[in-house]
């Protein structure tokens, strides 16, 4: 079984999605800390003067202590108004735009109280839209034990995984002989950027996956994969 894991993102890039589909279970891993000014709380869409950065506002208070399961969105200023009306902007005459806007329009007028609820409620939402079909849970559904290397590895052991796919930067802190004497093989996702067609000039890498859905529509799952590992390559490493 393959498993891979992520904490929350708002508005997730390409990478993560091709993660998840070469998966056969995703965790989202919202039990370890918060860190501000990281992509659990903010990513970039593309205007006509480049990316547009859109920050989701939590409260300060203690947050740096806290883990992402229970940050708080600052809801005393208008920022899920100025998200849609951003994303409605810069998107509008995008080809799919139409076919996803309602989505987006509902999910900003709703009062969001905590960050990870919000993240996880678009997470499946793209995926289904995405049509990527692989099981997703919470990691606060389960008793994981231990810090970085450790603790992805009693995940593996407690889901039963016999594959783990890591991010480019699991490479710094997994214990790769220790994971194989465990019987897990390690995998490092390298992904590999696709060109696709995009509005307002120059073509711009590591946008929201938005930006992808809107100007390609049923393409985009085809798109994320193009030129990267398949779910079946990852299978047959040793």
């Amino acid at each position: 079984m393959i498993l891979s894991a992520h904490q929350p993102v708002y508005l997730p890039w390409l990478g993560l999605f091709h993660k998840i589909a070469l998966a056969d279970h995703f965790i989202v891993f919202d039990q370890v800390q918060y860190v501000p000014k990281d992509w659990i709380s903010r990513n970039t869409i593309k205007g006509p003067n480049g990316p547009i950065l859109l920050t989701v506002p939590v409260l300060r208070k203690d947050h740096r202590e806290k883990r992402i399961v229970d940050i708080e969105i600052k809801n005393d200023a208008p920022w899920a108004k100025k998200h849609w009306m951003s994303i409605e902007q810069c998107y509008r005459k995008a080809p799919f735009f139409k076919d996803h806007a309602a989505f987006f329009e509902a999910t900003y007028q709703r009062e969001w109280t905590r960050l990870a609820d919000l993240d996880y409620h678009m997470l499946r939402w793209l995926l289904d839209t995405l049509g990527i079909k692989t099981p997703v849970t919470k990691a606060g559904d389960y008793d994981f034990m231990g810090a970085k290397s450790d603790l992805v590895l009693d995940m593996c052991r407690k889901m039963g995984a016999t594959t783990y796919i890591f991010g480019a930067l699991g490479a710094d802190y997994a214990d790769v002989e220790t994971f194989r004497q465990k019987g897990v093989v390690p995998y490092f996702q390298e992904y590999a950027h696709p060109s696709y067609r995009q509005g307002h000039g120059t073509f711009l890498p590591n946008m929201s996956v938005l930006d992808l859905l809107f100007n390609e529509g049923p393409a985009s799952l085809e798109i994320i994969m193009a030129c990267n590992a398949s779910r079946d390559e990852v299978r047959m490493l040793k």
